[in-house]
């Protein structure tokens, strides 16, 4: 369920709500549809509403456990080689169920959850650093989740309407 964000919040709490928000915007995109559904192109885009909730998996996953807090990849992405396959989540979505999908995405959520409550704070810095060598702050990867949540959610916001003509927030 999604709940609006407290216009009066500290930044820590204000930075997970619109978190939570535009992860919620991502499930309800996604319910109610069928496999085939969640499968769907759409011309002239390669986007499948199954290759989102799978890609926002990942990069909860990534970015939270792996990059933040140094946490070891989880399968299935330990395996892949996403440098030869970079587009491997996003096709391999179409052969998972809906529950699978689904669930992915709100353990991963879960999960990043947890590292955000047991960090000490906005400030605290990753364990491992970005490409040019420097290490960023919680509230740095949260701002980010926030971008890549927001922008794929607005994807699936048109995804959904060309499946069904569902439309709105």
């Amino acid at each position: 369920m999604r709940i609006d964000p407290d216009p009066n919040g500290a930044e820590f709490g204000m930075l997970s709500q619109y978190l939570d928000y535009q992860r919620e915007t991502l499930l309800s995109k996604t319910d109610g549809l069928t496999r085939e559904q969640l499968t769907q192109k759409h011309s002239p885009s390669e986007l499948t509403l199954a290759g989102l909730l799978f890609h926002l998996a990942l990069t909860e996953e990534v970015w939270m456990e792996v990059r933040f807090a140094g946490l070891p990849d989880r399968e299935p992405w330990a395996s892949v080689d996403r440098d030869a396959d970079p587009n491997w989540e996003f096709r391999t979505a179409a052969l998972l169920e809906p529950v699978q999908l689904r669930s992915r995405y709100r353990e991963a959520c879960n999960r990043s959850r947890e590292v955000v409550l047991t960090s000490t704070g906005l400030d605290q810095l990753s364990v491992k650093a970005l490409g040019d060598g420097r290490n960023f702050s919680l509230r740095w990867v949260l701002l980010h989740l926030v971008e890549e949540t927001a922008r794929h959610a607005g994807h699936a916001d048109f995804l959904r309407e060309a499946i069904d003509g569902t439309v709105g927030e």
